[in-house]
C-alpha cells in the first residue's frame, strides 16, 4: 500500500484528523503546540494557527470555524487570516470535574451534530480514573459526563446508523473499546458493553473512525498499526504504519477513500510524529457539521 507522508509537518502530539467537506480541506491538531493544521486536500497547501490552550479535538462548526475541547471547556473557536485564534468558551463542567491537571481529549460530532468529548487527566503516569463522556449541543448546553472513571478517553465512532456509540480508554491499564446502544433523537448513550479487549494485543486502541461497512477503525498505539474489526468485534484487517504511535484516524478525501493519520513523537525521530494519507481500499463516512 502506499503512504504519503505529508511534507512540513511534524506534530508532537497529533491529534482529531477531520475531512471539512465545505472546504475540501484536512484539518487536525498538534495538542501540546497548541496548534492547529489545515491542508488544502487540490492544492496541498498547508496553514496553521496558535490556540490560547492546548487543543485536542475538533470538528466543523455549522455556523463557521470550528467546535473544540481544549484545557478548560468546550471553546468556539474562528481561525484568523494572521495565524491567530479567536476562541470563546462555550460550555465547561463543573470545576470538580475538570480540575487542574486536566483537559479534554479525544471528541467529534455524532451523526446528528452534537459534539461529544471527554476528559482526563494529563498525566498518564499517575493512571487516575477522573475522566468523563460529555455531550455538547447548542440547544441543551452540555450534558453529562454519561460515561465517568476514565483513564485516557479515546476513541469516538458511531455506526453508520448513527444507532451504536462507541468509547475507548486507551491507558495501558484498560486497552478496552466498549459499544453502547445510541439514541439518535435525544443523544443518550445506554446499555454499554465490552465491545474490544485489546490488552493482549499489540499496541492500545487509540483514536479511531468507522467506514461506510460498518467496521470499526483504531491506531494501535506502541503498535504501529492500523487495526479493522467488523461490528461483531473479529479483526478482519491490520495496516503497518512507518511508525510506533498511531494516534488517529479519519476518512476523508472528495470520495471519502482516503485516510489521514496523525502520530506522536516520544522523542525517537524517524517517521514518529508525521501524518500520513493512504487508501485503504473502503470508502468512510461524511462527518456532521457540529450544529448542522
Amino acid at each position: 500500500m502506499d503512504i504519503e507522508r505529508i511534507e512540513g509537518v511534524h506534530c508532537a502530539t497529533g491529534e482529531s484528523p477531520t475531512w471539512h467537506a465545505q472546504e475540501q480541506a484536512w484539518y487536525w491538531v498538534d495538542i501540546p503546540a497548541r496548534r492547529i493544521w489545515r491542508m488544502d486536500h487540490a492544492s496541498r497547501e498547508l496553514r496553521n494557527w496558535k490556540a490560547p490552550e492546548m487543543v485536542a479535538c475538533i470538528a466543523a462548526a455549522a455556523q463557521g470555524g470550528l467546535i473544540a475541547g481544549l484545557e478548560t471547556g468546550i471553546f468556539h473557536l474562528g481561525l484568523n487570516d494572521d495565524g491567530s485564534v479567536q476562541a470563546e468558551r462555550v460550555a465547561r463542567p463543573p470545576r470538580e470535574e475538570l480540575g487542574e491537571g486536566m483537559r479534554f481529549n479525544d471528541g467529534r460530532t455524532d451523526r446528528q451534530g452534537r459534539f461529544w468529548s471527554g476528559t482526563m487527566f494529563m498525566d498518564m503516569g499517575a493512571a487516575r480514573a477522573v475522566g468523563g463522556l460529555y455531550c455538547y449541543s447548542r440547544e441543551q448546553g452540555l450534558r453529562g459526563p454519561f460515561v465517568s472513571g476514565l483513564i485516557t478517553q479515546n476513541g469516538l465512532a458511531w455506526s453508520p446508523d448513527g444507532r451504536t456509540m462507541y468509547l475507548s480508554d486507551s491507558h495501558p491499564q484498560r486497552r478496552a473499546v466498549w459499544a453502547f446502544d445510541y439514541d439518535v433523537d435525544t443523544g443518550t448513550p445506554s446499555r454499554q458493553r465490552l465491545f474490544l479487549d485489546l490488552s493482549g494485543q499489540a499496541g492500545r486502541p487509540d483514536g479511531a473512525a468507522v467506514d461506510a461497512e460498518g467496521c470499526y477503525w483504531t491506531c494501535a498505539n506502541d503498535g504501529g498499526l492500523l487495526q479493522r474489526f467488523t461490528p461483531q468485534g473479529r479483526l478482519d484487517r491490520e495496516i503497518a504504519l512507518p511508525m510506533a504511535k498511531p494516534s488517529m484516524c479519519s476518512f476523508g478525501g472528495p470520495e471519502l477513500d482516503t485516510m489521514l493519520v496523525t502520530s506522536i513523537d516520544p522523542g525517537t525521530g524517524g517517521d514518529a510524529g508525521a501524518v500520513l494519507l493512504l487508501r485503504p481500499g473502503v470508502r468512510g463516512l461524511a462527518e456532521t457539521p457540529f450544529g448542522a
